[in-house]
């Protein structure tokens, strides 16, 4: 299994509807052949160093994860992400 974290902190200026219809797409994805878990959520903290939306996505193996990298669906949603926000960071890790 392969575990992939992303976290996206929007830029100031993207409002409520667009983060929510950012989140809504990244849900969307779960079904994407090799992702064994996809979890999506807003931040509850809202520290100094929390960011916006959270992303965890459990997948079957490395190649699954190459795979979702360039799948159809994904790149959409992925230029979405980067279009609205300032900074986005991620880890992938084997578990």
């Amino acid at each position: 299994m392969l575990i992939h974290i992303v976290s996206f902190k929007y830029k100031p200026d993207v409002g409520g509807a667009t983060r929510t219809e950012h989140r809504v797409q990244l849900r969307a994805l779960a079904d994407i052949d090799g992702i064994v878990e996809l979890k999506v959520g807003e931040d509850v903290v809202r520290s100094a160093r929390s960011y916006d939306t959270g992303l965890v996505i459990t997948f079957r193996d490395r190649a699954a994860l190459d795979a979702y990298a360039k799948h159809p669906r994904h790149v959409p949603v992925a230029q979405l992400g980067v279009a609205n926000c300032e900074s986005i960071v991620a880890v992938d890790f084997e578990a």
